[in-house]
């Protein structure tokens, strides 16, 4: 595989991550076009004696850290810079799957900080974050272990929906301050459709679980900030909604503020 495939086949996966730690699709996208261009730019930046993977993460994190992209246009961000450390490794270690030593390589750190950094943010979910939840999710299984990944989390799953109807109703009665959403849902309905229709009138994180990710993260069209893959790792959930949270309230914050 061609050095250019490498770094093709990588950039959902950037791409996510970068959503993550901004909260938005235009700023992280942004962040990771920002990233392609100085990498052509100065090439010898990248490192080929690494892996490309490891390599691409690492020049992002350099990018930012050197405020390199102060370019990008982050109105659209609900926060205008890159989130804690410790969020950072927990995403990278969990929803990214790297090794704690990459990850101390991604972040220029030390590994025992990275490990420290991760146990932070564990305890960050627990101590600081509960919500009310809805679930969009057809598969009773699936529903199930989702609501008791999010129970056990401190949250209040307030309702489970199989199809968008029965989705929009519920977020009509509960008012969610979280949802998590299946995309084929059970009359063969949306749960994009759903959330879309939700989005008008409440403004609430949104993950979605699909067990095809990649065609959320194209980059070429309007897509979710947060997108898990099935079958899912609770690790995965757990960070994930941790982000979403933290995020949205910071938000809150800075609007109540302003």
């Amino acid at each position: 595989m061609t050095f250019e495939n490498e770094v093709a086949r990588e950039l959902p996966f950037l791409r996510r991550y970068a959503r993550m730690l901004t909260g938005s699709q235009a700023a992280g996208d942004a962040a990771v076009r920002e990233t392609l261009q100085a990498m052509i730019a100065a090439p010898d930046e990248f490192r080929t004696e690494f892996p490309v993977r490891n390599e691409l993460y690492r020049v992002f994190h350099k990018l930012w850290t050197d405020a390199s992209l102060r370019s990008i246009d982050l109105s659209s961000a609900v926060i205008g810079a890159l989130p804690h450390k410790a969020r950072k490794a927990l995403l990278l270690t969990t929803i990214e799957g790297f090794e704690a030593d990459d990850a101390a390589f991604i972040l220029a750190i030390e590994e025992s900080e990275v490990r420290a950094l991760t146990a932070e943010a564990r305890e960050a979910i627990s101590a600081m974050l509960s919500s009310r939840v809805l679930v969009i999710e057809d598969e009773a299984l699936i529903a199930l272990h989702l609501k008791q990944l999010l129970v056990d989390m401190g949250n209040d799953v307030a309702a489970v929906a199989r199809t968008a109807s029965e989705a929009v109703e519920a977020a009509d009665q509960v008012q969610p301050e979280l949802i998590l959403a299946d995309i084929n849902l059970a009359d063969g309905s949306s749960g994009i459709d759903a959330v879309d229709e939700i989005l008008q009138k409440i403004d609430v994180p949104v993950i979605f679980i699909t067990a095809f990710p990649e065609k959320l993260l194209t980059g070429e069209r309007p897509e979710p900030a947060y997108v898990i893959a099935k079958p899912f790792n609770p690790d995965h959930v757990a960070a994930t909604v941790m982000q979403a949270l933290l995020v949205s309230r910071e938000a809150s914050m800075d609007a109540e503020h302003a």
